[in-house]
């Protein structure tokens, strides 16, 4: 189960909104907890793939790094990322499985003719094989 705090997703589907028909992309900052992931913070990190921008997003390691050290300077955790499917639903692709990593939290957004729709939270088996819905509650402002 994951919560996304009001902010948070206020960023992502702000930024679904402007980038389309481009996928967007970002870092999930927050807490885990026994009982639950708390998102806090969305923050937008610039699509560094040259091309097929509209299906397709990249992180650069060195983007990763500075969010990891962001994270810390913050007193939170790196829980995972989001992005956007324009024109597509909030499910994770093949090309996503196979960039993905088994212990993040990965929200993806449906952006439709450029409105943000479904929003979906997902994390991927340990063998790497299928990703798995799971809950994606509000956790209030951040």
């Amino acid at each position: 189960m994951i919560h996304l705090s009001a902010s948070a997703e206020a960023e992502i589907r702000e930024h679904g909104r402007a980038l389309y028909p481009e996928e967007c992309c970002g870092a999930l900052l927050g807490t885990t907890e026994a009982d639950a992931v708390r998102v806090l913070e969305a923050v937008p990190v610039e699509n560094a793939r040259s091309d097929s921008r509209e299906r397709r997003f990249h992180i650069e390691p060195e983007e990763y790094r500075r969010l990891e050290a962001l994270a810390r300077e913050r007193d939170r955790d790196l829980i995972g990322f989001y992005h956007s499917h324009p024109d597509h639903p909030a499910v994770p692709s093949d090309y996503d499985r196979e960039h993905a990593l088994p212990f993040f939290h990965y929200v993806v957004l449906a952006v439709s003719s450029g409105e943000p729709g479904e929003m979906a939270s997902f994390v991927l088996s340990e063998d790497r094989g299928t990703f798995s819905r799971e809950d994606l509650l509000p956790a209030g402002p951040a």
